[in-house]
């Protein structure tokens, strides 16, 4: 082919950007198809990023898909990436799947937002908060059957997006305090989805990824949860945290301290170090804990 360039007229040409509007590249975005962005960070910012809620945007209009994306990453949450059909939608679910999906209904495509969901959900429980500008009464008896956590009506600022999202949050957080004994539950508790831990830290639900976590220690009425990147205090008890925690994965070894089993470095006579803490441990605990290591 020539270098020769042929203009030719478009009979929809694509709006341009306002002055001063984000692009792809800063926001982080990196484009792998055409209309299909997933996120890039670098490791320093993926590190930070590794306790953010994760948040899928499901959403058709690029433009209004990147404001929405740049509203989430102002709330401190991580966008996962963006997507503008169904069909990419579920692929990415698939490998890397979010703790919540921005899904516009009437996505353009082969399958609407709401079949979107339907396949999401056949894989697992997936938190969906519908994007809508007009929707009919059919199609939000046919939305209401997904079991979204919110609807958002378009248009909406970044106000709207945050009182949604921490909705839902709420929401997933309601239903798992409502399955535990009346006895045991606490206003601030965490809960647990998938391989994650969501606590309330500053006003605001953030994720812990379980594997993350090294120890556990009670503070009176309070836990502190050091992880690989820093400690969370939460209004919790550690009792609490021993419930809900998996036994495959955490042990408790003193009054004081639950362990990740899989962070011990060194057992001792009376304690057990995790990188350069050492953690004091109950004599009865030590054969319990070897036993338990020599069956990861």
């Amino acid at each position: 082919m020539g270098t020769q360039e042929t203009t030719r007229p478009t009979a929809n040409p694509q709006p341009k950007k306002p002055a001063g509007w984000p692009t792809y590249r800063t926001l982080g975005f990196r484009k792998v198809a055409a209309n299909y962005f997933i996120v890039h960070f670098s490791n320093n910012q993926r590190a930070v990023m590794d306790t953010l809620i994760k948040i899928l945007v499901v959403e058709d209009d690029m433009i209004i898909a990147a404001k929405i994306s740049l509203q989430l990453t102002n709330l401190g949450y991580e966008v996962t990436g963006i997507v503008p059909r169904g069909e990419e939608a579920i692929q990415l679910v698939a490998v890397n799947q979010p703790d919540l999906v921005l899904l516009d209904i009437n996505l353009k495509g082969k399958i609407d937002g709401i079949e979107t969901a339907h396949r999401m959900q056949k894989n697992g429980d997936v938190p969906i908060i519908y994007l809508t500008a007009n929707t009919d009464e059919a199609t939000f008896n046919r939305a209401k059957a997904t079991r979204p956590q919110a609807f958002i009506s378009k248009p909406f600022n970044q106000l709207d997006l945050q009182r949604a999202i921490e909705l839902a949050i709420g929401r997933l957080a309601d239903a798992h305090s409502a399955t535990l004994p009346e006895e045991v539950r606490e206003p601030d508790q965490p809960f647990i989805l998938s391989d994650r831990i969501f606590v309330r830290n500053k006003e605001k639900m953030i994720r812990i990824i379980i594997a993350d976590i090294l120890y556990i220690e009670a503070e009176r009425n309070y836990s502190r949860i050091y992880t690989k990147l820093k400690p969370y205090i939460l209004t919790v008890s550690l009792k609490t945290m021993e419930d809900k925690l998996p036994t495959r994965h955490f042990m408790r070894v003193h009054r004081s301290y639950i362990v990740n089993i899989e962070q011990v470095d060194e057992v001792g006579e009376n304690d057990v170090m995790i990188g350069q803490q050492i953690i004091p441990m109950s004599g009865a605990m030590r054969e319990k804990l070897l036993q338990r290591i020599q069956t990861i």
